[in-house]
């Protein structure tokens, strides 16, 4: 039961169109099915890893996290405006063809942009110390035994299933875009990543006024 629940648990946290989801998208259409799923399993990984840490106990310093909040809020909206510059850029040089099998040769930065977003995110620290005292609220996990590592893991699949999909529908059917519909959807994404960045600016300035 616990599996069950972490799973659903954890790929429905995976679906909201966030900087993750958009970021993923667009790999996947610049090079390929690859390099989109390893940024989601990377995410899915993360999302292991914190559920794991919040079911264990971090919960009692999320005060902690809340010192540093300001900080990795700046952090995070200035990376998601670099991606939004560099998304927009590559629309740019794409309005006239497609990607082709120069962009298939693997590069790590999908997996190191997934894990800067993640670590500059604090609201990623905030919904899994949620998740976690749901979970023990309801009496799904205990705090010894493996009963939170089954869930943490239940959660890292579900969300690890959610980007199979994602990116497979993604790789298999983008190509059918004309050169331009896929520019603008490559400017559509890096509209998102940027209104996106614009909201986490402006929840800085309403925290400070608060």
């Amino acid at each position: 039961m616990v599996v069950l629940i972490g799973f659903v648990i954890g790929f429905i946290a995976a679906i909201p169109l966030g900087p993750i989801n958009v970021y993923i998208i667009s790999q996947t259409m610049k090079r390929d099915f690859i390099h989109g799923y390893v940024g989601g399993l990377t995410a899915a990984v993360l999302d292991t890893i914190y559920c794991l840490l919040a079911l264990l106990g971090i919960s009692r310093f999320a005060a902690d996290f809340a010192k540093y909040g300001l900080y990795l809020k700046v952090v995070a909206s200035t990376f998601l405006v670099v991606l939004a510059w560099r998304l927009f850029r590559h629309a740019r040089q794409e309005a006239e063809r497609k990607p082709d099998s120069a962009n298939n040769k693997f590069s790590p930065r999908p997996l190191i942009a997934v894990v800067l977003m993640y670590v500059s995110n604090p609201t990623l620290y905030a919904f899994w110390i949620a998740i976690a005292g749901m979970a023990h609220s309801h009496s799904w996990v205990q705090t010894a035994g493996v009963t939170p590592f089954l869930f943490a893991a239940a959660c890292g699949l579900g969300g690890s299933v959610w980007y199979l999909i994602l990116t497979h529908y993604v790789s298999k059917h983008h190509h059918q875009f004309s050169p331009r519909v896929f520019q603008a959807v490559l400017i559509g994404l890096a509209v998102v990543l940027t209104l996106f960045a614009g909201y986490t600016f402006l929840s800085i300035f309403l925290s400070r006024r608060t």
